[in-house]
């Protein structure tokens, strides 16, 4: 038998003499590349892998079978055999109405579901109005300042029948009270809406840093969410935990995935410090990874991210529900690995990064367009993008086989090392005394830091090759089109701004406001309040300035 105590032995013994009767004279003959070979995190990689490499190996233990325990070889039994992943192309920039079209786009040209992109002002709660916004109008995603930008964001789009994704954390509560009231006036209910609020501050804190409130309060908004979504919006995700912006910000593998399911244990234990049982609000949690340029590290990364997770929360949790040991996760391809020189070469990195998350078995997909270096995504580029999906989907054969990289002993030992890495992560953070004193006292953001120098000295010292960065360099500009926005939506907004608060019934507003500002204060949640000021149309500058006043502003220690 290939894994007992004597087929190893023997395997041991043809390892060592393939060693010195095949593998040493060619490479006396011919030398290898170079001296040693590391993945994207810098790690080592073997010549070789073998059963030596993954011992001790029980199946049932490290893999089981899709849809079981431990869910290694994902969490559906037959994965995309029976449903391919969501094709959700995060897009948003300008105005609201601009933003519209292109959903309807990409929806007209095959995509499956929305994923929303907001300017910097709105993720920092901002109106576009405000001193404090200006310049910032609509260049990373789409302006929403008031419920009618929602309404213009979403109008002619099947709230009942498509799902969406919001990248937005701090006034996440905000927003996602939007598009609640924005279904209400499509006359969808809110048990009928699927999607999901990304709302993960404690990654705010480690890599994104755009955070408005200190730890706790903001914590406090996010667990209110949690237990209005189990109640009213049965079918919303209402945490998206982010490794992505962990990885962006410079992390390796292994911190992206011990940092992210870090934070997603933080957030079942506020839960359930809440009173909450965990398996009310567990299954509706969702992660969001990288699908970095390291083929094989990438997909051993999801594996262990199920396998942890399941573990954690079956045997630490207690959960009951096998819902709620599942990881189910969103994959966007790196932003971080595209490169302005040569941006066509870009289309080649995102297929390869797709093809290793829709093998690491993700449930939906974001492939990054080929000129996002330079600019938001222009048409042109956007739709390659979408069409790098549906080329995996319906040619390549990937879909047609569930986990057809399982059993393989690379796969499996970079699997068993980013799960030992992120446990060895695990004790270094409770030992700080858990992710807040760990995030107050710059743990995360020195590992990430540190990581990130030494990939960048790779780079600088030509140890690590980037085609048509420090390699096969051409000087010549690449001809592609950019995005270019309507000049006059800054106007209109403006005026929209104006208008609504010309016209809207400013008493209720100032009733609602103050409502909301004594909730805050108090420890009842505060979404119905929130939803109150929504229907009213207060702004989200509005709103946020009530919180700021019971909550204070976080501002972030000096690490050295």
């Amino acid at each position: 038998m290939l894994f007992d105590k004597n087929g190893l032995s023997d395997l041991k013994k043809s390892l060592d003499q393939w060693e010195k009767i095949t593998l040493q004279p060619s490479l006396d003959g011919i030398s290898e590349r170079r001296k040693e070979f590391l993945t994207t995190s810098s790690e080592p990689i073997r010549r070789l892998y073998t059963p030596l490499d993954i011992e001790p190996f029980d199946y049932n233990d490290s893999l089981g079978l899709p849809g079981e325990y431990p869910f290694t070889r994902g969490i559906h039994p037959s994965l995309h055999r029976g449903k391919l992943w969501t094709m959700r192309m995060f897009a948003g920039f300008g105005t609201a109405e601009e933003t519209n079209l292109r959903f309807k786009y990409l929806l007209e040209h095959g995509q499956t579901g929305l994923s929303i992109a907001f300017d910097l002002a709105t993720l920092m709660g901002y109106d576009t109005d405000q001193s404090e916004a200006l310049g910032e109008f609509g260049k990373c995603g789409v302006a929403v300042s008031s419920l009618k930008d929602m309404e213009l964001l979403l109008d002619g789009i099947p709230l009942d029948r498509v799902s969406s994704s919001m990248t937005i954390n701090s006034p996440a509560a905000i927003i996602w009270a939007m598009y609640i009231v924005a279904a209400e006036k499509q006359g969808v209910r809110a048990d009928h809406l699927r999607g999901t609020i990304q709302n993960d501050i404690l990654k705010e804190f480690i890599a994104q840093k755009e955070f408005i409130f200190p730890p706790e309060p903001s914590m406090r908004l996010v667990v209110d969410t949690m237990e209005f979504g189990k109640s009213c919006v049965t079918q919303w995700n209402t945490i998206s935990i982010s490794g992505y912006h962990i990885r962006e910000a410079g992390a390796t593998a292994a911190q992206e995935l011990a940092f992210t399911l870090a934070d997603g244990m933080e957030y079942v234990r506020w839960g359930m410090q809440r009173g909450m049982d965990v398996d009310e609000f567990a299954p509706r949690l969702s992660f969001f990874f990288n699908a970095h340029n390291d083929f094989f590290e990438e997909i051993a990364k999801y594996r262990a991210a199920r396998r942890i997770w399941a573990k954690v929360m079956r045997d630490q949790f207690k959960a009951k529900n096998p819902r709620s040991w599942l990881l189910r996760f969103h994959t966007q391809t790196a932003g971080v690995s595209l490169a302005a020189q040569q941006p066509e070469n870009n289309v080649v990195r995102v297929a390869i990064q797709a093809l290793a998350a829709v093998l690491g078995g993700t449930q939906s997909l974001h492939t990054n367009s080929m000129d996002e270096a330079l600019a938001l995504p222009s048409e042109h580029a956007v739709t390659i993008a979408l069409r790098t999906q549906q080329i995996l989907a319906e040619e390549s054969g990937i879909a047609n086989t569930i986990d057809p990289l399982g059993g393989s002993f690379f796969v499996e030992a970079q699997t068993d090392r980013l799960e030992k890495q992120a446990y060895d992560y695990f004790d270094r953070i409770e030992d700080l005394g858990g992710v807040i004193p760990a995030i107050e006292k710059g743990f995360f953001q020195s590992e990430i830091a540190d990581a990130a120098y030494r990939y960048q000295r790779e780079i600088d010292d030509g140890q690590r090759k980037i085609v048509g960065v420090n390699a096969y360099q051409d000087q010549k500009p690449a001809p592609i089109p950019i995005l270019e926005m309507d000049p006059s939506g800054y106007k209109r907004q403006m005026e929209r701004l104006a208008e609504i608060r010309k016209t809207r019934d400013n008493a209720l507003v100032g009733q609602n406001l103050d409502k909301l500002r004594i909730a805050c204060l108090g420890t009842e949640n505060v979404m119905s309040h929130i939803l109150d000021c929504v229907r009213a149309y207060a702004t989200l500058g509005e709103m946020t300035s009530v919180m700021k006043e019971a909550f204070g502003i976080y501002q972030e220690p000096m690490v050295i």
